[in-house]
């Protein structure tokens, strides 16, 4: 790092054979895995549906692929945005942007119309890539974008044949059918574009270009894009393989968090690709389909949330899975408790693995995991000590003033990972970075923790009103925003409570209008209105009809005291 740094760090004399820093690869991720595809041209890069592929042909793909994107007019810092799944495409088209020096914007695909025409225009994105099934949710909102181009993937373009006809047969049937004149571009036709280039399409870019758009709440919980460069996510990726010397090439990582998401994209695939591992895709989520590709494929590394591991334990047909074959299975995006931590372990030993889970932390303004358990030591409760170059301490939050050990503050973040900023947001990226006296610039996180005189930190909750649900980050302000606006409802409280599947589920607390009586088809109703406007995942999956909502003595709602109904009703029962 270039700063001259003085912060402390007392958890150097700890990391027993684990290096406290390493000389980063300065160029782009593209460059990081054709680097390592030339070494290991045959080697299998991913697999996708029982059907493999090497990185030498990887590499083809995704010149191709920036070939077609070049010759449709993506030029150095334009944004692309992707709204897709774990498939080749996906790897193909995050590769290819890079290539050519544009910026990949990652979105979910199941998002809202109104979120995914936010994500297109945030980004100002005139390309789109998504896949069929998803076509008619971009064409809805196309006029209210600067999208011009949208590229239209189909998984069945990437299986096998006899796959391809069986997912005709099933899921392929399902799938609205697009208009024969829908001015869309088909994958085939995409990669024909690129057959008329046989110049370099390659751009010059440096490590600390920007690279790619991932979203998050930032500190005040409204949705904003965050700016990482080439060098954040190379960097990760050999802190990653520094934390984990027993990886080795050809080692498989089951990828089943989603490309859209830090952890998913920075350490499931960047990190193996950048250095030689196998990537298995999971497209979607299914603990049957998880555990089946866990044992089929004898994968070495895994990481997920905590809902993840906790739908594996209820699978009855994996209790005599041998689960030998693991080298480092790994938990971040949400809290692992204790109690699930040890089930876990439990889990691992009856399983014949060597090893337990290893907790980690960290924040998509720095990609993603910043801090991970060690193998060669474990504290309860604790998350671990910093990756290698990344210096974490506690402050009095939103403050410099550094905390003695032992004292519960803010975590701050610093290192080779940390955002380039927040897109169009000059204002809240300059409260969140900030340059200190001890020559490094920190990210504020909003999270509130521990660090002991060995250098060890402990996750205590978050200062910021945020409710994670299945490794998700949201955010209460915005859906109370979306429900308020209801033309039946005259406030709404929204709060995360307890549930055994997603650790957390969304509530909606609301108080309609006058004259409006409350009934089962007013909450349909209003289910159906945010259905519109909210991904998924954040859908409230509960409503409940107050007359009114408790305030605080300054006359806003008092969010804490749903929360504590909520938890002396789950206690009570």
């Amino acid at each position: 790092m270039s700063e001259t740094i003085t912060a402390k760090a007392p958890w150097k004399n700890n990391l027993g054979d684990l290096p406290f820093t390493l000389k980063y690869f300065e160029g782009t991720m593209f460059e990081k895995v054709e680097e390592i595809a030339n070494k290991y041209p045959n080697n299998i890069a991913f697999d996708f549906m029982n059907r493999p592929t090497t990185y030498r042909e990887m590499i083809k793909h995704i010149r191709n692929c920036a070939k077609s994107l070049s010759t449709l007019g993506v030029r150095e810092n334009d944004r692309v945005t992707i709204a897709l799944p774990n498939c080749p495409q996906a790897i193909y088209m995050f590769y290819a942007i890079n290539l050519i020096g544009a910026v990949s914007n990652m979105v979910h695909p199941l998002s809202s119309e109104e979120e995914l025409a936010f994500y297109i225009n945030e980004s100002e994105s005139e390309t789109v890539i998504t896949l069929d099934q998803f076509y008619h949710k971009f064409e809805a909102i196309r006029a209210k974008t600067c999208a011009k181009n949208i590229i239209i993937a189909r998984i069945r373009d990437a299986l096998s044949q006899p796959l391809k006809l069986g997912y005709m047969l099933t899921e392929g049937r399902k799938i609205k059918k697009i208009p024969s004149d829908a001015p869309v571009i088909f994958w085939d036709d995409f990669l024909r574009f690129g057959k008329t280039r046989f110049f370099d399409i390659k751009v010059s870019r440096k490590s600390e270009d920007a690279a790619t758009i991932l979203y998050s709440g930032g500190t005040t919980g409204t949705t904003k894009g965050i700016l990482l460069t080439n060098k954040n996510f190379n960097a990760l990726s050999q802190q990653i393989i520094a934390a984990n010397p027993i990886f080795r090439p050809g080692d498989k990582m089951l990828a089943a968090m989603p490309i859209f998401h830090g952890f998913g994209l920075g350490v499931c695939i960047h990190s193996m690709l950048a250095n030689g591992g196998r990537c298995v895709l999971v497209p979607r989520f299914t603990p049957a389909s998880y555990a089946k590709l866990i044992t089929q494929y004898q994968i070495n590394f895994m990481a997920g949330v905590p809902t993840l591991f906790e739908a594996l334990l209820r699978l009855p047909k994996f209790d005599k899975a041998n689960l030998s074959c693991l080298k480092g299975v790994f938990s971040g995006g949400d809290s692992l408790s204790i109690e699930l931590k040890k089930k876990l372990d439990k889990f691992l030993y009856d399983h014949e693995a060597k090893i337990q889970v290893r907790e980690g932390y960290g924040t998509t303004e720095t990609v993603t995991a910043c801090c991970l358990t060690p193998s060669h030591r474990y504290k309860e409760g604790s998350i671990g000590l910093p990756l290698p170059d990344v210096y974490i301490k506690i402050v009095e939050p939103g403050t410099d003033k550094e905390l003695p050990y032992g004292e519960e503050g803010e975590i701050l973040l610093a290192g080779p990972t940390v955002m380039k900023e927040y897109i169009k947001h000059p204002e809240e990226t300059a409260d969140t970075l900030r340059k200190h006296d001890d020559g490094l610039t920190w990210v504020y996180t909003g999270d509130l923790g521990i660090m002991d005189s060995e250098g060890f930190v402990y996750f205590k909750g978050r200062s910021k009103r945020m409710i994670v649900t299945s490794g998700y980050n949201v955010y209460p302000a915005q859906l109370e925003n979306i429900i308020d606006s209801c033309d039946k409802v005259s406030m709404s409280c929204v709060i995360g409570v307890k549930d055994p599947y997603r650790m957390q589920k969304v509530k909606a607390f609301i108080v309609l209008k006058n004259g409006i009586e409350a009934s089962d088809e007013v909450k349909e109703e209003i289910l159906n209105y945010c259905s519109k406007r909210i991904a998924k995942y954040a859908m409230p999956r509960e409503i409940e009809f107050r007359a009114e909502l408790p305030k605080t003595l300054v006359g806003k709602v008092a969010y804490r005291k749903l929360e504590e109904e909520e938890l002396a009703k789950e206690q009570s029962n």
